[in-house]
C-alpha cells in the first residue's frame, strides 16, 4: 500500500495555539519578514493560509538558533 502523505493548511484561528503568538504579534512578524508568508487559498480571494509543513519547519528553526 502506498504510504500518502496528507498536506495540511493552516488558518489563522489554528497558528495561535501551535506558535504561542496571536495574531497581531504573527503579523508584525510577517512584515518584518520573520514569519512564514501565507498564500491565497483562491485566486483573487482574501482566504488565505499557511501549508503546516512550513510553519513546523519555522518552529523547529526557531528551537535550533537558541
Amino acid at each position: 500500500m502506498q504510504n500518502l502523505k496528507t498536506i495540511r493548511t493552516l488558518r489563522m484561528k489554528d497558528l495561535p495555539s501551535k506558535v504561542g503568538f496571536q495574531p497581531s504579534t504573527i503579523y508584525g512578524l510577517i512584515a518584518q519578514g520573520k514569519f512564514p508568508k501565507p498564500f491565497k487559498l483562491a485566486p483573487g480571494g482574501r482566504a488565505a493560509g499557511w501549508d503546516e509543513v512550513v510553519i513546523d519547519a519555522w518552529i523547529c528553526q526557531r528551537r535550533e538558533d537558541q
